[in-house]
């Protein structure tokens, strides 16, 4: 029997709406602590959402603070203070060390719509200072992103240090006409006033660091003196580093800063925690600039503890697969020893930990002890907080015995906890609790302080698969992985819904238990959602990483076939209604899948896909994935052999196209750096030429994510009709 599938256009739209609005948690900052006349202590909580507007197609910032009463221990009693508010404008924002001022970084607009950016300064209920970034040209545009940005302030309270990019000499055209002829004194007073503009400069490339990151090229870290408003560019980063994530060092002596090689040329950098890099100190009294880190893996996130005395941070290989099993490291400020605290873990043993797999630590991690870290990782198809004590390098989880979800935690101060949960059929909610004593962490006791409402009409459990011996890989055997089906939970018996695969992107990302748009929309319209972490997928220790390159458009490939079948076995599915929707990486084993399975699936949406790895190697931000998920070496100096052209082609979808008989969706970024939409036009050319149903939708103004509110809304609207049309 087939359950009705939700196939009236203006329903859908409705249905996309309701769950759009739901809101996501981005940051949050804790208040000083406040001690009332009868003893009792209470701080405030500010925290900043995002949530989709539809109809201005864009993604509306704003804030709400909660007040929390505690005993240091536990939570007393909290509560919401006030409504939301929006925020506009403001790029980034920091407290300073007391809590008593407020450093911003504001974006404006003027009325001819020339773009300004100001540093604000706020102290208790007024603006103290408004400096003009962009009119004392020390620097181009300050850089807000989470790659680079940071906001510091020094201890001492009178400095704000941030990252900027590097001031370009003004260039003019050679046939510019020549001003009047001013008179000697005139001439003196313009020459002082205005730099010379060099001739030939104008349409000079200059490389950027790739998507997401575009025009940021050379990144300088800046110090503002708040009392004098002047700015200082430091000097002392070396020549082939690029500076950011900067904080003050102990005393306010010097600045800590990672620093990525840019030579011999930049590559894209967002996803990627394998780009060379190290930790650096800037010593401000003597203008040296010190390494503190192995100059030949990849560094990120340093953080410096609550005492001043360490520093952690994360480290990769440098090359090899973009995201994997990482180290925890600390180097210690006054014994300038660095030890590693926590290892790369190949894969489970008798405990649960399969390691530490995170793009970013939170920018507060450390306990009020000085001695603990707490962070988020993917532990297999969840996303759960750990304490690791870094002396002993014992880990522990804090999510362990909550409610099976996905959590992030957005900061810690005091030991206090502000964390994001949600899970498939749950948008995020916000929740706070108290780090127990070391040993104790088990004890841990969440509060919610706002909660989102379990949507009902959503089933979600977790599929364990071991592959067959024949699909095993004999370098990493016995490895496992798992699925996560989302499914309508309402149905009447001998129902089988029809159902859309979902591989993930990355290839080295993961598919946690948590709230996601796309598959909840369809989950409500009547579909079941396979989302499937394939062997390489992060959070199942480096070997299930390591496995895969060398063998992507087969292991992976064979991963989501094998799951797919072993799920439609064991759950009210429809093997005749079955349905791939991919991006990226998973857009890649979407047109294998097809190709090398042409009678299987009804329809394919396929999202930025990578279709031939040999063709995108000269025009992505990311040359080195090419070669090495394709199981070759990469060397900037070098350019790929015949063989290694061979190969890459051999590893790609489009060497099944003529096999494809499945009507195709292809959806592109206009502006993707990473997966360049000629990517999608060829396999689009190639399906045309050969007859199969095929439409592109290309978004202008769009990256490699189609994140854009508009795009994102569209483009689910047209994966739903293309779906109904396909799977009837």
């Amino acid at each position: 029997m087939e359950p009705p599938l939700l196939n009236n256009t203006e329903e859908i739209a409705a249905l996309y709406r309701e769950l759009s609005q739901f809101p996501s948690l981005s940051s949050a900052c804790i208040g000083p602590e406040i001690t009332t006349q009868y003893g009792g202590k209470y701080c405030n909580i500010y925290t900043e959402w995002s949530q989709r507007d539809l109809e201005r197609a864009e993604n509306v910032k704003f804030c709400r603070q909660y007040l929390i009463f505690h005993d240091s221990q536990s939570i007393v009693y909290s509560s919401p203070s006030g409504n939301c508010t929006e925020i506009k404008g403001e790029l980034l924002s920091r407290d300073s060390p007391s809590g008593a001022q407020k450093a911003v970084l504001r974006k404006t607009s003027n009325s001819k719509g020339e773009e300004k950016q100001f540093l604000e300064v706020w102290e208790k209920n007024r603006k103290v200072k408004s400096i003009d970034l962009s009119a004392l040209e020390k620097h181009g545009q300050v850089y807000e992103d989470d790659q680079f940005g940071c906001l510091a302030w020094s201890h001492s309270e009178t400095h704000l240090l941030y990252v900027a990019e590097k001031k370009r000499p003004k260039a003019e055209s050679f046939f510019k006409p020549k001003a009047p002829e001013l008179n000697v004194e005139e001439e003196l007073r313009k020459t002082e006033q205005k730099e010379k503009a060099i001739k030939g400069e104008q349409f000079v490339f200059y490389e950027d660091w790739g998507e997401t990151l575009v025009a940021k090229s050379v990144p300088v870290l800046c110090v503002l003196d708040i009392e004098s408003n002047n700015v200082s560019v430091l000097e002392s980063v070396p020549e082939h580093i690029s500076p950011g994530q900067a904080f003050w060092t102990p005393g306010d002596t010097g600045v800590v800063f990672a620093g990525w090689w840019h030579e011999p040329f930049r590559l894209g950098l967002r996803h990627c925690t394998n780009r060379r890099s190290a930790l650096y100190f800037v010593d401000l009294t003597g203008g040296r600039c010190e390494l503190l880190s192995d100059d030949t893996k990849a560094i990120w996130s340093p953080r410096l503890s609550p005492d001043q005395c360490r520093i952690v941070y994360l480290e990769n290989v440098a090359f090899g697969p973009h995201q994997q099993c990482s180290r925890l490291c600390m180097y210690d400020w006054y014994t300038k020893l660095t030890s590693t605290v926590v290892e790369i873990v190949p894969r489970k043993s008798q405990g649960e930990f399969t390691g530490i797999y995170n793009t970013a630590l939170p920018e507060r991690c450390w306990a009020a002890d000085s001695q603990r870290v707490v962070l988020d990782t993917a532990q297999r198809s969840r996303q759960e907080l750990i304490v690791v004590d870094t002396l002993s390098g014992t880990v522990c989880s804090l999510t362990k015995g909550s409610p099976l979800g996905s959590w992030t935690l957005l900061t810690i101060d005091r030991d206090l906890m502000v964390a994001k949960f949600s899970t498939p059929s749950r948008p995020p909610m916000l929740m706070v609790a108290f780090l127990p004593p070391a040993g104790k962490e088990a004890e841990v006791n969440w509060v919610c302080l706002e909660e989102s409402h379990q949507i009902q009409e959503i089933t979600w459990n977790i599929h364990t698969l071991h592959p067959p011996p024949e699909l095993d890989n004999p370098h990493y055997a016995g490895l496992d992985f798992e699925a996560i089906l989302l499914r309508p939970t309402q149905a009447p018996e001998q129902t089988k819904f029809p159902l859309v695969v979902t591989p993930h992107g990355g290839p080295h990302s993961v598919f946690t238990i948590s709230w996601m748009l796309y598959p909840a929309v369809l989950c409500r319209m009547g579909f079941a959602v396979l989302l499937v972490n394939y062997r390489g997928s992060l959070g199942f220790g480096q070997d299930s990483v390591a496995s895969l390159p060398g063998n992507v458009g087969i292991q992976d490939v064979k991963d989501v076939q094998f799951c797919m079948e072993q799920v439609l076995q064991k759950e009210p599915l429809d093997p005749q209604r079955v349905a791939l929707l991919g991006g990226s990486h998973g857009g890649f084993l979407s047109c294998h899948l097809i190709g090398q399975f042409p009678t299987t699936y009804k329809a394919c949406v396929a999202r930025n896909p990578v279709v031939n790895m040999a063709s995108m190697v000269g025009s992505t931000d990311i040359p080195d994935w090419c070669l090495a998920e394709a199981g070759l070496p990469y060397d900037p100096s070098a350019l790929p052999d015949p063989r290694e052209w061979t190969e890459m082609l051999l590893h790609s979808p489009m060497q099944y196209v003529d096999k494809v008989q499945t009507p195709v969706l292809l959806m592109l970024g206009e502006e993707d750096r990473r997966v360049p939409p000629k990517q999608g036009l060829e396999y689009y050319r190639a399906l045309k030429a050969r007859g199969i149903p095929t439409r592109v939708l290309l978004y202008p103004g769009n990256n490699h994510s189609l994140a854009g509110v508009e795009a994102e809304a569209d483009g689910f609207m047209n994966i739903a009709q293309w779906l109904i049309q396909h799977m009837k």
